[in-house]
C-alpha cells in the first residue's frame, strides 16, 4: 500500500491509484471524514491495513467484527476497509447492516476481541467513519487513535498472510434476543419510536415491541436521504417532531435514536424534551434504590444536580464527572466498575446486570421503560418534576476548523482561568471553580455554570450553559456571556443552533 497523500483531487489518475487520507479525520476516539473530499476508498483500504497492523502490534488476536450503517456509500466503504483488514492478515466477521451496539455485542457473541463499525453516526450525509476497538467493551481513545494515525499516514501498514472473510447471516435476531431478554413490561407502555429514517428503524421498533411496549413508529423506513431531519436526537428539529407526535397520539413518551443506534433521546408525555443528563439523573435515582452504593459516571456537559441530589445521597450513590466522549465515559465506567455512565449527548452505558458496558440506545430505552414500569401511576413528566429545578441549554456548536479549534480553545480556557484566578464574576455571580479536564466548565456561586469545549468529531466547538435560577437566566448566560466572549475570536463561525 502506498503512503497516503492529503492533496489529491477527484477525477485524476492519482486519485484512482493513491490513497487519500486527511490527518484531521483521526479524532479523539474514532475516525470521521467527508468521503471523496477528505478520504477515498483506497484511503479506507489503507485504514484497514493500518488497523490490522496495530492489532498485531499490540499482540491482540487478529479476529474482528465489521458492520455498516445505512448510508448510500457505507457498504462500499466497509468493503474497502475489509480489503485492508484482509491484506493485514485479519480474520474478518462481516455481520452486515448493523447498529454500532450490534457490532459491540458481536464481539462478545462471536468471540472476537476487535471491532470496526463503519458509521457516520449522526453526522450529515457525505460523512463516513469507523468506530474501532480491540478490548471489549472499550473503544479506542486518543492513544490508540494516535498510534493508528501514525501507522496509516506514514505508510507503515504491514501485509500478512492468513486473512479470511466470513459472512455472519441472521445476526440481527441474536442481537434483538440479547437486548430484549431482561425487559418485560407489566403493561403496554405507549411509546413513539423515532428513527429519522436511519439504521435504527430496522431494529428499535421490533425491540421495543418485544419488551412489551405499544409502539408508534415515526420515520422508521430506511431512507439514506434523511428527508425530514438528520437522525440526531440531540438536534432541535428531531426533538420538535417527536414532541408533535406525542401530542398527536397521546403517547406516554417518545424515544429517538441516532444514525447508528448508540444514542437515545427522550420526549415526555407533555411533549417536552428531557435532555439525557436529566434522564440519567432520573435513572440514577431509580437504579440506586435497587443497587445500593452504586457509582455513576457523567460527562462534563451534564447537569450540576448530580452533585447535590438528595435521593442519590440517601441511596449511597457516588457520582464522578469525566471527559465528554463515548470512549472516555465507557472507559471510566469500566475502570470504576460503575453501574452506569451517562452523557448529555444521549450515550448511556450500563454494566451488569443491565448491560455489557458499551453504549446502546435501545438498551437505554429499555431502562427508561422499566423505570416507568416500576413507578405505576407516575408519568415521565411527574418523575422529571420531582427533580430540583435547573435550566439547561441545548448543546450548541459554533463552527471552528479542525486545524484551529484546539488552539482557539486553549486561549478561551486561559481567558476563563485568568478570570477565575482573579476572583472574577459572571452576570453578578462570583466564579468559584474552573474545571479544565475537558475544555473549561466555569462554576458560579449559585451552582450555575457555562461550558466551552472542542467537538471530538466535527469542526466545531461545543457550548452548554445551565442556570439554577430560571430559563431567562440560562438564556442570559449564553447571550450575554458566552456568545459575546466567543464572538471576539475570528476563527469561530456560525452556530448550528442557538437559544
Amino acid at each position: 500500500m502506498q503512503k497516503p497523500r492529503s492533496d489529491l483531487r477527484s477525477n485524476t489518475a492519482d486519485y484512482e491509484t493513491t490513497p487519500l487520507v486527511k490527518a484531521t479525520g483521526f479524532r479523539e476516539y474514532d475516525a470521521r471524514w467527508i468521503l471523496e473530499k477528505e478520504i477515498n476508498l483506497l484511503g479506507i483500504q489503507a485504514l484497514g491495513l493500518g488497523l490490522a497492523t496495530y492489532v498485531h502490534e499490540i499482540g491482540q488476536t487478529p479476529r474482528i467484527v465489521v458492520g455498516h450503517d445505512f448510508r448510500s456509500y457505507s457498504l462500499s466503504v466497509k468493503q474497502a476497509l475489509m480489503l485492508g483488514l484482509l491484506e493485514g492478515g485479519m480474520e474478518v466477521l462481516d455481520i452486515g447492516l448493523a447498529l454500532s451496539p450490534t457490532a459491540y455485542f458481536a464481539q462478545f457473541a462471536l468471540d472476537a476481541p476487535c471491532v470496526a463499525m463503519v458509521t457516520a453516526s449522526h453526522n450529515e450525509n457525505g460523512w463516513t467513519g469507523v468506530k474501532m476497538g480491540a478490548n471489549p467493551p472499550l473503544t479506542f481513545g486518543p492513544d490508540e487513535i494516535g498510534r493508528l494515525k501514525d501507522i496509516v499516514l506514514n505508510g507503515e501498514g504491514v501485509g500478512r498472510p492468513g486473512g479470511s472473510l466470513t459472512r455472519v447471516d441472521g445476526f440481527r435476531e441474536r442481537y434483538l434476543e440479547e437486548i430484549t431478554a431482561k425487559v418485560k413490561l407489566s403493561r403496554p407502555i405507549k411509546v413513539v419510536a423515532a428513527c429519522g429514517n436511519g439504521t435504527a428503524g430496522a431494529f428499535a421498533p421490533e425491540a421495543l415491541r418485544r419488551m412489551g411496549a405499544e409502539v408508534i413508529e415515526m420515520d422508521t423506513d430506511l431512507d439514506w436521504t434523511f428527508p425530514k431531519y438528520n437522525p440526531n436526537p440531540e438536534d432541535h428539529a428531531m426533538l420538535m417532531q417527536m414532541a408533535a407526535r406525542v401530542r398527536e397520539t397521546g403517547a406516554e413518551l417518545a424515544l429517538g435514536f441516532d444514525g447508528d443506534g448508540d444514542r437515545c433521546g427522550v420526549v415526555d408525555d407533555t411533549g417536552e424534551e428531557i435532555y439525557a443528563d436529566k434522564i440519567g439523573l432520573m435513572l440514577g435515582r431509580d437504579l440506586s434504590a435497587l443497587h445500593a452504593n452504586a457509582t455513576f459516571v457523567v460527562d462534563v456537559k451534564s447537569t450540576g444536580l448530580y452533585k447535590t441530589d438528595e435521593v442519590l445521597k440517601a441511596n449511597g450513590a457516588d457520582v464522578v464527572y469525566w471527559k465528554t466522549g463515548h470512549s472516555y465515559i465507557k472507559r471510566k465506567t469500566a475502570e470504576l466498575g460503575a453501574l452506569a455512565g451517562f452523557e448529555k449527548s444521549g450515550h448511556f452505558f450500563f454494566n451488569a446486570p443491565i448491560g455489557r458496558g458499551y453504549d446502546d440506545g435501545i438498551v437505554a430505552a429499555g431502562a427508561i421503560l422499566a423505570m416507568l414500569d416500576r413507578n405505576p401511576g407516575k408519568t415521565l413528566s411527574q418523575l422529571k418534576g420531582a427533580l430540583p429545578d435547573a435550566w439547561t441549554s441545548m448543546t450548541m456548536s459554533p463552527h471552528c476548523d479542525d486545524e484551529l479549534k484546539y488552539e482557539v480553545l486553549e486561549r478561551i480556557v486561559a481567558e476563563y482561568q485568568a478570570l477565575a484566578d482573579a476572583g472574577g464574576s459572571i452576570l453578578g455571580r462570583k466564579i468559584v471553580e474552573a474545571i479544565t479536564v475537558n475544555g473549561v466548565r466555569v462554576h458560579l456561586e449559585d451552582g450555575s455554570w457555562v461550558l466551552v469545549r472542542a467537538s471530538s468529531n466535527k469542526p466545531e466547538l461545543v457550548v452548554v450553559v445551565e442556570s439554577m435560577r430560571s430559563d431567562a437566566d440560562m438564556r442570559a448566560l449564553f447571550r450575554e456571556e458566552v456568545k459575546p466572549r466567543l464572538a471576539k475570536y475570528p476563527e469561530i463561525g456560525a452556530y448550528n443552533q442557538e437559544l
